[in-house]
């Protein structure tokens, strides 16, 4: 029993924590904890980058 407890412990220590996303996608300014905008799993400094972003990245997969 107790090696089930070590191997459990050493799977969750092996797992490399994702790091946090401390620049928005659009215009890589800093994000500050009071201004967030989260859309689709990422976030934004405001919902204008966040639209800007979109628009770019669709103007991408049209070319």
């Amino acid at each position: 029993m107790a090696t089930e407890e070590t191997k459990a412990q050493a799977a969750a220590e092996a797992k490399p924590k994702e790091e946090k996303q401390t620049n928005c996608l659009s215009c890589n300014k800093p994000i500050k904890k009071i201004r967030r905008y989260y859309r689709d799993g990422k976030y934004y400094c405001t919902k204008k980058c966040w639209l800007s972003f979109i628009k770019k990245s669709k103007t991408e997969n049209k070319e």
